[in-house]
């Protein structure tokens, strides 16, 4: 037997106790169902800096982020929509990997909307995620309307966005196994 698939969660968020971060939760708790082992990078404990900034070339950020993205198997982003597309926070995580920390692997995408669902985030996150040679998931989740999207214990309200993560915790491990040969 082989070892199993690791799967990097990345927020859009500095908070991981936000919707995004619970997002990232629950569909890494569908991934681990499935015999895979998780990690999420926690933003609020370890900020990467701005692309280009004074020093950000040799931050010890930086280069725990990317030694985790090369030893990932996959990747899950999790990003609010702001302004019709990614957070900044999301958007410079991407800006610090390049195809030697994500070629040939799988990225799973998923956004979250104040308002009615969009997919201009999960677009814009697509075409990052080509452009560093992954493959995405062709499943994706975008939650609309998010204050009221959660129960009081954390769980989704609505039974179709649950199956929606689930078939994209699904679609990520298998397709990771078949890549990963």
């Amino acid at each position: 037997m082989s070892e199993p698939i690791l799967i990097m969660g990345i927020c859009g968020t500095y908070d991981l106790d936000s919707a995004n971060g619970r997002m990232l939760e629950l569909l890494l708790d569908e991934c681990r169902k499935l015999g895979a082992e998780t990690v999420v990078w926690d933003h609020g404990a370890k900020p990467l800096p701005l692309v280009g900034a004074d020093g950000s070339w040799d931050d010890e950020n930086v280069k725990e982020f990317q030694q985790l993205a090369t030893s990932s198997d996959a990747f899950v982003l999790s990003s609010p929509e702001y302004h019709g597309t990614m957070s900044g926070v999301m958007k410079n995580s991407l800006d610090w990997l390049y195809s030697k920390h994500t070629k040939g692997k799988v990225f799973g995408l998923m956004s979250t909307l104040g308002g009615q669902s969009s997919n201009n985030t999960l677009n814009h996150m697509r075409i990052a995620a080509r452009w560093i040679y992954g493959w995405v998931a062709p499943e994706q989740v975008a939650v609309p309307h998010i204050k009221e999207a959660f129960n009081e214990d954390g769980s989704l309200v609505s039974d179709t966005i649950m199956e929606r993560v689930t078939s994209l915790a699904s679609s990520m491990v298998s397709n990771t196994t078949k890549l990963r040969r």
